[in-house]
């Protein structure tokens, strides 16, 4: 195979590819995903370019949107054609969607939980060491210093409204109208961060591509349903292609195309990540440090915790810095200054046959599948409101960068 020149700092491995063909995605898929590290998302950028970032100006552009989410874009008469255009693919619903099977998928995301979050997050720190990745959120602050709580407790409140019941699906739901301004947010980011002088588009392509944002929807399915069977989530293979299904849908409505090469199965979905973890770099340097050595510090107990709320925020401090511990590759930990991890991954192991006991029973019994996803939910969120102070999420567009 002759790979077609793509950024530079995806370093195909031809070699392995050809010595373990069937580890890694055809010439075809590989070829896409090269392509898709260089594209956006055209009609979302040509909104933000006329109005977030234009003359009608951040505050008036997210009026208009939010409008058009009460009342539909129709009764909006100022909405730019751009605009239209936006809601039009936003509200389509893709010919390849199956409602069962994105409604399947949600409900793993429920059983799962925080779970999912915690690792989710473990994996994204494991790839700070691209600077693909790492340079936007370093620039842009996101996931550093400070921030990078809040943040995290921003995108677990779009997890928590993407996957309630019916939600995904249903047009005004919160979690639609959240991936909308998450599209938005995502389209803002790439537009300032592809103009600033640290970013090498040579290298890299372009900021939060479509194939840098594949591999994140792949980090929030197949990659915890392998995971999370450690420590007690039995994840079946129905399941597995459900929340790969469901994933793609979310994906859609924050801008994810990858026509052609999103993958369809469970193994080709592994294909993809094997392709690229073996492209790796490392070439994110102090940005890479500085998220990966923000985020779980974010949880430590602050001095004026005391009493119960000091030992509950240590325990997920401690839970956080396990399921790094567990689910963050070892050398590439040990490039960074991290608090232990063996007391977090302690309490995540003898917790896991209690999960196991209770993924059992619900397999026999519908109704306590039922029950128990809405136990999980109702943590998390109350996880999320404690954790929060009660700040709402705002997930601001055309904010500037920090640097």
């Amino acid at each position: 195979m002759t790979v077609p020149m793509g950024p530079t700092a995806f370093r195909y491995p031809q070699a392995a590819r050809r010595r373990m063909r069937r580890l890694y995605p055809s010439d075809a898929v590989a070829q896409a995903f090269i392509d898709g590290l260089s594209e956006g998302d055209p009609v979302a950028e040509q909104f933000v370019a006329e109005t977030y970032h234009g003359e009608v100006g951040a505050k008036r552009a997210r009026d208009l949107v939010e409008e058009a989410q009460r009342v539909g874009i129709d009764n909006v008469p100022d909405a730019p054609e751009s605009m239209r255009a936006l809601f039009a693919e936003f509200e389509q619903l893709p010919d390849w969607v199956d409602p069962e099977l994105v409604e399947e998928g949600a409900a793993v995301w429920r059983r799962w939980a925080y779970a999912l979050g915690a690792l989710g997050n473990a994996g994204t720190n494991d790839t700070y060491t691209e600077g693909w990745l790492a340079v936007p959120l370093s620039l842009s602050g996101g996931y550093a210093g400070q921030r990078a709580l809040h943040r995290y407790l921003e995108t677990s409140r779009w997890w928590i409204e993407v996957c309630r019941p019916g939600a995904i699906l249903t047009p005004g739901s919160l979690g639609r109208n959240i991936s909308l301004h998450v599209r938005i947010m995502h389209v803002s980011v790439r537009a300032r961060v592809k103009q600033h002088p640290e970013w090498d588009a040579r290298r890299w392509g372009l900021p939060i591509s479509q194939s840098a944002m594949l591999l994140t929807l792949l980090g929030g399915s197949v990659a915890p349903a392998f995971g999370l069977f450690l420590l007690g989530h039995l994840t079946s293979p129905r399941e597995m292609r459900a929340v790969l299904h469901f994933n793609r849908y979310c994906g859609h409505l924050v801008g994810v195309r990858c026509d052609g090469y999103f993958p369809e199965t469970v193994a080709d979905a592994w294909r993809i990540l094997l392709m690229a973890d073996a492209a790796r770099s490392y070439d994110s340097a102090d940005s890479g440090s500085e998220l990966v050595e923000s985020f779980v510090p974010a949880f430590e107990p602050g001095p004026h915790l005391r009493g119960v709320a000091r030992l509950r925020a240590t325990y997920h401090y401690r839970v956080q810095a396990g399921y790094l511990g567990l689910y963050m590759l070892p050398w590439n930990r040990r490039r960074y200054r991290l608090p232990s991890a063996v007391p977090g991954i302690l309490l995540l192991l003898l917790r896991s046959p209690f999960i196991a006991g209770l993924e059992i029973l619900r397999r026999v019994s519908p109704g306590f599948d039922s029950r128990w996803q809405a136990f999980n939910v109702r943590r998390w969120e109350s996880w999320l409101e404690w954790q929060s102070a009660g700040k709402a999420a705002a997930f601001e567009a055309a904010t500037p960068l920090r640097r």
